[in-house]
């Protein structure tokens, strides 16, 4: 059984308040990529939950997009441990989580061996 999808007002309205500037709603976010540890992994949509701010996976990928050169980047990746990005940044990232023992099965990450698992005290709203 499927999870029920939020309705489209909702989305709507969350993607409308993402846009909006809140230097606390990103610090948490930066926050809780920082808290990635090294050979671990986290989802867009967890990163964003961890930090107090569930559906704003989108937000997540934008923060990553303007500041990550400062954040671990190359841990976060899409639902199911799959690399979003592409070309050679897509090579890149999985480059980076290799040297940093990360395995693969296929293109996707083995998420039960490197699934970081956030603490209520990582990351989250202050």
């Amino acid at each position: 059984m499927s999870r029920p999808k939020p309705d489209a007002k909702l989305l709507r309205r969350i993607q409308r308040e993402g846009m909006k500037p809140s230097d606390a709603r990103d610090a948490a976010i930066r926050r809780a990529i920082r808290s990635i540890p090294k050979g671990k992994v986290a989802t867009y949509g967890q990163v964003a939950a961890a930090a107090g701010y569930p559906l704003y996976h989108r937000l997540v990928v934008r923060i990553l997009r303007s500041e990550g050169d400062v954040l671990p980047w190359q841990r976060v990746l899409g639902a199911g441990g799959r690399i979003k990005l592409r070309g050679t940044a897509a090579m890149e990232q999985r480059m980076r989580l290799e040297l940093e023992g990360v395995t693969f099965r296929g293109r996707r990450v083995d998420l039960p061996r490197h699934q970081h698992v956030f603490r209520p005290w990582e990351g989250g709203k202050s």
